[in-house]
């Protein structure tokens, strides 16, 4: 009986650690490379201004290979950084903060965008 394995099991996929900040994708990838096939490599950047934040994930074809590029590659250098390699965790999804003014009406009772008092003005 075979089984098919995909490749985004979270047993494949490694977190690296200290990347230098120049390391891009191929860097990332043809560093793992030696331990086995490797499925994707990611750095993570920074949403504004796309440069690396320092760290990346690697998805093997198998645990083995994660395994074994665990084993040999965690604080090792790269580019003179000394990196961590360990078993990426699965994401946890985060709560949604309640955002000041957008999480319902307000307690005091509603506003309207007119004056304050409906009745005459007194200069007086």
């Amino acid at each position: 009986m075979s089984t098919s394995v995909t490749v985004d099991q979270p047993e494949h996929r490694i977190f690296v650690g200290g990347l230098p900040w120049a390391a891009d994708d191929q860097d990332l990838s043809s560093a793992f490379a030696p331990f086995g096939a490797v499925t994707s490599a990611r750095v993570v950047l920074d949403r504004e201004t796309q440069r690396s934040r320092g760290f990346g994930f690697v998805t093997f074809e198998t645990a083995e290979a994660a395994a074994e590029a665990i084993s040999q590659m965690d604080g090792k250098e790269i580019s003179g950084r000394r990196i961590t390699v360990r078993a990426a965790e699965a994401r946890q999804p985060r709560p949604r903060a309640a955002r000041p003014g957008f999480d319902g009406p307000r307690s005091d009772g509603p506003r309207s965008g007119g004056p304050r008092s409906s009745g005459p003005r007194s200069d007086g």
